[in-house]
């Protein structure tokens, strides 16, 4: 099992809004096969394992780290395969919630007479499917607040200059992050102060769908996100109340960039939370200002973090921190992370973990 997750791994980035799924099949204690789940709208980790083995695997054990699928989607079930394929035994990792499934593919197997076990290695298969769970528990995307900040907590110098708060390589990292969440989530204020491009710059890497809330639109049309729109896909959502120029998004959306228009004067978190899980945008990563992730926690969205810290100081009472709006009254209301893990990269540390509800 521990291999099949090592083979899962190999499809981050690229599954959603799909899980992360490995396979391997051993027969007489010597494996002879094993794949995972490359891309969404290709084969499943089963049925990939299951189309190439070495020998017969008539009798054969399967381990694979979430519940095989018995259902017709972009693909055929896994059950199928598995039950062509006159499998001996399946050893599952984790159960799939997903009402399609939900535990009927294990109950198909063994009506068919295989023995499935389950649960092996379910925290660690849980853990790494973290986003699929929750988008399929809540319908919502997974929303992850990521921030670089000093050592005495600031974004940027007083300034405004922000370049670099933290080294290569905790940049390569948050690059990852792009890579592997399905969209990427900046205020209107970010987009004026930095120009952001928002896109992946790692080999390989998969470009995320950019967001931006711009309640009135104010997003510049030579602004590098609109210039690229036609390219990388990007919405802007904006507020139905707030007014905004006819003419400057009769522009913008022939740029390319699709427009999306929350109820309210301003542009309604909650709201857009629920639209991108309908739009299948299982994950979120918000590289925001201080404004931005303050509304997110205040609103209780925020599900995961990543706290980037280099080791330098800058003081100025006016320099910007990460998490601005008014903030809690006590210590004791302060929110908290669970499930912590600590990065060293390069000179930096990250810390991230669940935000405890």
């Amino acid at each position: 099992m521990r291999r099949a997750l090592e083979l899962a791994a190999q499809g981050r980035g690229h599954t959603s809004p799909n899980p992360m799924v490995g396979c391997v099949v051993v027969k007489d204690g010597r494996v002879i096969s094993e794949d995972y789940h490359h891309r969404y709208g290709e084969y499943h980790a089963e049925r990939n394992a299951l189309s190439h083995c070495t020998e017969d695997p008539a009798g054969a054990d399967l381990y694979v780290t979430l519940e095989p699928c018995c259902h017709y989607g972009k693909t055929p079930p896994c059950t199928e395969i598995i039950l062509e394929k006159k499998i001996g035994r399946v050893f599952v990792g984790a159960m799939d919630t997903n009402p399609l499934v939900g535990g009927k593919g294990v109950a198909i197997l063994r009506e068919h007479g295989i023995p499935v076990e389950t649960g092996i290695l379910e925290a660690e298969c849980r853990a790494q499917n973290e986003v699929f769970f929750h988008y399929i528990e809540t319908g919502r995307p997974l929303v992850v607040l990521k921030y670089a900040m000093t050592l005495d907590g600031k974004i940027a110098c007083e300034s405004g200059d922000a370049r670099w708060v933290t080294g290569e390589v905790a940049r390569r990292h948050v690059h990852g992050l792009r890579g592997y969440y399905r969209g990427i989530l900046v205020g209107i204020g970010t987009v004026l102060a930095d120009d952001p491009l928002l896109n992946c710059r790692i080999p390989g890497g998969r470009d995320p769908v950019r967001i931006v809330c711009d309640s009135s639109l104010r997003i510049p049309l030579d602004s590098q996100l609109v210039r690229t729109a036609g390219d990388l896909p990007l919405i802007v959502v904006c507020a139905q109340e707030a007014g905004s120029d006819a003419e400057k998004a009769w522009s913008l959306e022939a740029a390319g960039v699709r427009i999306l228009h929350s109820p309210g004067r301003q542009v309604d978190l909650s709201w857009l939370m629920e639209t991108l899980g309908q739009e299948k945008i299982d994950s979120v990563l918000v590289e925001g200002g201080g404004t931005l992730n303050a509304s997110l926690l205040q609103e209780g969205l925020v599900d995961r973090v990543y706290a980037y810290v280099a080791p330098k100081i800058v003081g100025g009472a006016g320099a910007r921190t990460p998490v601005e709006g008014q903030g809690v009254a006590r210590m004791a209301e302060a929110l908290t992370l669970e499930n912590r893990e600590v990065l060293t990269l390069g000179e930096d540390i990250c810390m991230t973990g669940r935000v405890r509800k």
